[in-house]
């Protein structure tokens, strides 16, 4: 895993990467926030969707509201930047739309908006 920090209007945000997926559950996604705060102190975080396994994005698998969950938990603030057009589950859709519309969680188009996004929000 890469992590390169990024250091935006008075803020530092994690922009992780990798070859292969990051995370696959809650404690995998519980690793990550640990190793940015330890390796960067950062908590605000962004991610391609790529790095995230499919299942996060099956809303009645519950792992996307525990890895969020954890995400809260921790005050980390999480960016995930990718390509959502082909998702036709309006649960899904409704998510993404309510997650953009608060502070926390944010599903946008490209790293560079996920670490625009990331900049404008508060700690």
């Amino acid at each position: 895993m890469k992590i390169e920090t990024i250091h935006r209007q008075h803020t530092d945000i994690a922009v992780v990467s990798d070859d292969k997926k990051i995370i696959t559950d809650t404690q995998s996604a519980l690793d990550l926030v640990m190793t940015v705060k330890y390796e960067t102190g950062a908590n605000k975080i962004v991610i391609s969707k790529k790095l995230i396994t499919e299942d996060f994005f099956i809303l009645s698998t519950g792992l996307a509201g525990e890895i969020l969950q954890k995400f809260i938990n921790y005050q980390v603030k999480v960016a995930i930047w990718g390509d959502y057009s082909h998702y036709t589950s309006k649960p899904l859709q409704d998510f993404i739309y309510e997650s953009n519309q608060g502070k926390d969680f944010f599903f946008v188009a490209t790293e560079t908006e996920a670490i625009e996004k990331l900049a404008e929000v508060k700690n």
